[in-house]
């Protein structure tokens, strides 16, 4: 995300003055809530959706994702950085490739 994004993101928060409802349990939860309607969008069909309201549940989940980043303290770029290399070492390419299987029945 480019700073001018997180900035207005921040502003948006910081003009309604909503950082007081902001703990990290109640910004997972709405990630979860958004995360939700998401699914919702695929609800009774795989290939048939609405994409402009995808655009609008996926954005709401980064949004959100993005408060509880700023409020833990945490960078994206690090904290994805790091579960890549977990994930990278858990699925290795000559055994996981084209595969499903989960990291310990390879």
């Amino acid at each position: 995300m480019n700073q001018e994004t997180l900035n207005r993101i921040r502003k948006f928060t910081q003009d309604r003055d909503w950082d007081q409802f902001h703990s990290p349990a109640n910004l997972a939860k709405s990630i979860v809530i958004e995360a939700a309607e998401l699914l919702e969008c695929f609800q009774w069909s795989d290939e048939e959706y609405d994409l402009q309201h995808i655009k609008e549940e996926l954005a709401d989940v980064l949004v959100y994702s993005q408060n509880l980043l700023d409020k833990l303290g945490l960078d994206a770029d690090e904290i994805i950085n790091m579960k890549m290399e977990q994930n990278e070492a858990k699925y290795p390419v000559e055994k996981a490739k084209g595969k499903s299987t989960k990291y310990n029945q390879l």
